[in-house]
């Protein structure tokens, strides 16, 4: 073996501590970049890079199946320009029952015998796909809960057929609600049904084009496809890129959210293995200056040096993928359900680079240490590194020992003063783990406060029917109660049940509007809802007749801002509105007009409350309230429920679980910068400690000791750290908003308390302490004869 070998190998094994810190770095670093990394890539296009994985539908289209046959429309997709083609699938519009909430609602069933793989693959998320009648998967975002082994009822069709959930998947483009065998599409399909009955039976067909990057594109295709067929086949369509469109808007809100995280967890683990190596090469100056007095050059004391860093940073280098692809699986699951896809995973490239990165890291930084230290004299460099420089700290140490403070509390207070540039290597580590704590507070408080706005369900209790029926059209009222409930008569009900303190109705009903494209609900109330969860982002709420409420995508729609007049266009006649405030409602891409239902007395004078919302008396029990009002209710055939039951709560807690998971990660890294100062400032002054043992120091005293040295430092960066993570969830909030379309009221960004202030800044006192636990446990149980006789 080689000279320059013996060193790097014994420096290496003899070097244990060291060794081992910089393994730890280098694993923690590269888990947490290869975790950041993959947030960054996933957040780029995850709908784009879904739609390939997937190979999704560029059109789907929906035929008349009494216009058209079966082998015509499997003919369509030899068409010109039709790269792929799935079907004809017999499809079928139906409406469920179940014991979960979403029973009622429309959904649209597909009789597909397999996943399928060249066209629309569905990504089973849970379970299997339907191998028998009897069977169901449903899709991921399908009004009934995804739960296995479910029972899913249809009483309105011939022979009440009863099926059992046995899967959940998910389509790329949301070709439909749920699947099944296609042998069990006829008693799905209502008899004599072929597309226009309530059964709504017909055929599906998925295509793939070779040019389907633009609307008219995809126009194109879809003439080609229907060019042979009769125009009245066609019942409806879905282009890829409206998909897309509605898929961004709402993924919009959490990109930058992940994205912050992930250049957080970049920008850590970079100063943190920079930090590490740098200081664990640079305490070996005197070491290096023995290594010249025996004959070794520069060069080879910088290859020397590097390789002994190289060695363990590589070991760490292989346990952080593993370890990073480990906490990826939950994190990743996490950010797929946030943006509605699945099989989220780490990029190959994304590992290389990191590795790349690291170990470039690694050896740069090494080659710098030793290369300054290679340079200087060997007699400077024997003397450097023997001690800190005379004189440096002393002043803070007799400051601090005039304080009447215990002698071992004094001395840890003091000892930054003698290192600053470890203390600022530690306190910058710190400060990065309190912004990045106070980051998550205040974005987990933001989040909830959107999704409680986005769902308008403040109400204790909502009375509600069975949901709105199949296919309204433009100004045709969307009933939530069975036909022929007089929503007057709920009214009355509501309002003579003890415990009632207030209650609102709300009718929703399908207009038109001058400058938006589609169908605009308009949600006309009964009584005063201004209570009922509608966050207010800039003008007020309805007080007369004739004003509106709208949401911010509807003012960018139309070009209208507050003041304006906007015309609503019902069947019975035109309403016209003045604009008094802008609520935060991304439902229904922001096409909605909020308003009086006496503003509407002319054209509808029939129109009333199909849904009451409902709030107590304080000390009323609500599981009670609802008991004795569903009494009451009972001859009508409708149900009340205990409110709070739309408010987004699953999403609000898969992003608080990932907001806690990167947060710890980012923690971690913290510490272990904080780890590496003291265990080297501890193992620099193993003599010095010895002697305060020899004077009478006991191990409590000496853990004081060193978990006080890092006071100083903790508490300036928490300090820091909090303002600094405050600024940059207000940069980052807005920020997710505006992506979105969405202006947030002052409440959604108004979550920091003083009463949650003071703990964050001393937030970084904790992560500063956390990182000195191990050396100031070594310090304390070091003897005191090997401490007196270390170098």
């Amino acid at each position: 073996m080689s000279a320059l070998g013996a060193v790097v190998r014994s420096g290496v094994r003899g070097r244990r501590v060291r060794t081992l810190v910089i393994a730890l770095a280098a694993l923690i670093a590269v888990a947490a970049s290869v975790l950041g990394g993959s947030l960054l890539v996933v957040s780029g296009a995850p709908f784009d890079d879904a739609f390939a994985r997937q190979r999704g539908a560029h059109l789907s289209v929906r035929f008349d199946a009494g216009r058209v046959e079966a082998g015509r429309l499997a003919a369509s997709g030899r068409a010109d320009g039709v790269s792929g083609a799935a079907g004809p699938f017999r499809t079928a519009t139906v409406v469920p029952r179940s014991d979960g909430p979403g029973s009622g609602w429309p959904m649209t069933v597909v009789g597909r015998g397999d996943p399928g793989r060249a066209v629309d693959e569905v990504e089973l998320v849970d379970g299997r796909w339907p191998a028998r009648p009897g069977e169901i998967a449903l899709a991921a975002g399908s009004p009934l809960p995804p739960v296995l082994g479910a029972s899913v009822a249809f009483p309105d069709l011939p022979g009440g057929p009863v099926l059992t959930v046995v899967g959940v998947g998910r389509s790329v483009t949301d070709t439909a609600d749920a699947w099944v065998v296609p042998s069990q599409m006829p008693a799905l399909t209502a008899p004599g049904d072929d597309g226009e009955g309530d059964g709504g039976g017909g055929y599906q067909m998925l295509y793939r084009f070779t040019e389907a990057a633009t609307a008219a594109q995809v126009a194109a295709g879809g003439a080609s496809v229907t060019a042979g067929l009769p125009r009245e086949a066609v019942l409806g369509r879905q282009s890829w890129l409206t998909v897309r469109e509605s898929v961004a808007r709402d993924t919009a809100v959490y990109v930058p959210f992940l994205v912050a995280f992930g250049a957080l967890g970049l920008v850590m683990s970079v100063l943190v293995v920079g930090n590490v190596v740098a200081s664990a090469v640079g305490t070996a100056t005197r070491r290096i200056g023995v290594l010249k007095a025996v004959g070794f050059t520069p060069a080879q004391v910088v290859r020397a040096y590097t390789g002994q860093a190289l060695v363990p940073a590589a070991a760490g280098t292989a346990l952080g993928v593993l370890t990073g692809h480990l906490l990826a699986v939950p994190i990743l699951a996490e950010a797929g359900e946030a943006y509605g896809t699945s099989s989220l995973g780490v990029a190959p490239w994304v590992d290389g680079v990191v590795v790349a990165g690291v170990l470039g890291l690694v050896a740069v930084t090494a080659w710098a240490s030793a290369g300054r230290a290679g340079r200087l004299r060997t007699v400077d460099a024997l003397v450097v590194g023997r001690a800190a420089p005379a004189g440096r700290g002393r002043r803070a140490a007799r400051v601090a020992g005039r304080l009447p403070l215990p002698q071992p509390v004094a001395l840890g207070l003091a000892r930054p003063f003698a290192r600053p540039a470890r203390a600022l290597a530690m306190g910058t580590a710190v400060l990065f783990g309190t912004v990045a704590v106070t980051f998550t507070v205040g974005t987990a408080g933001s989040l909830g406060r959107v999704m409680e706005a986005r769902a308008h369900d403040a109400a204790d209790v909502v009375v509600a029917g069975t949901g709105p029926r199949p296919g309204p059209g433009p100004g045709e009222a969307r009933s939530d109660g069975p036909p022929g409930v007089d929503p007057a008569l709920v009214a009355e009900v509501v309002e003579s049940t003890a415990g009632t303190a207030r209650h609102y109705g709300a009718a929703k009903l399908r207009a038109t509007v001058a400058g938006v494209s589609g169908i605009v609900d308009v949600v006309a109330f009964t009584g005063d809802a201004s209570w009922g969860g509608y966050a207010m982002v800039a003008g007020r709420w309805i007080e007369r007749p004739g004003e509106a409420v709208v949401p911010t995508r509807f003012l960018a729609a139309t070009g209208t801002r507050l003041g304006d007049t906007v015309t609503v266009n019902v069947p019975a006649a035109p309403v016209t509105v003045r604009i008094v405030g802008e609520v935060l409602d991304p439902r229904n891409d922001g096409r909605q007009v909020l308003t009086d239902a006496s503003t509407l007395a002319a054209a509808r004078p029939d129109l009333s409350g199909s849904s009451h919302h409902i709030a107590v008396r304080p000390g009323t029990d609500v599981s009670a309230y609802v008991g004795e009002l569903n009494g009451r209710l009972a001859p009508w055939g409708v149900a009340a429920r205990a409110g709070g039951q739309g408010g987004g709560s699953d999403m609000v807690l898969t992003l608080n679980a990932l907001s806690v998971s990167l947060t710890l990660m980012l923690v971690a890294v913290a510490a272990l910068g904080v780890l590496n100062g003291v265990l080297l400032d501890t193992r620099e002054r193993v003599r010095e400690i010895g002697v305060h043992k020899a004077l009478g120091m006991t191990p409590r005293q000496t853990v004081l000791m060193v978990l006080t040295s890092v006071a100083v430092p903790g508490l300036v960066a928490g300090a820091a750290g909090v303002p600094l993570g405050m600024l940059l969830h207000g940069w980052v909030v807005p920020t997710m908003g505006g992506s979105a379309g969405l202006r947030f009221p002052g409440s959604v960004l108004a979550v920091y308390h003083p009463a949650e202030v003071v703990p964050l800044a001393f937030g970084g006192l904790v992560i500063a302490g956390l990182g000195a636990l191990l050396p100031a446990g070594w310090a304390a149980g070091t003897r005191t004869a090997t401490a007196l006789r270390t170098e």
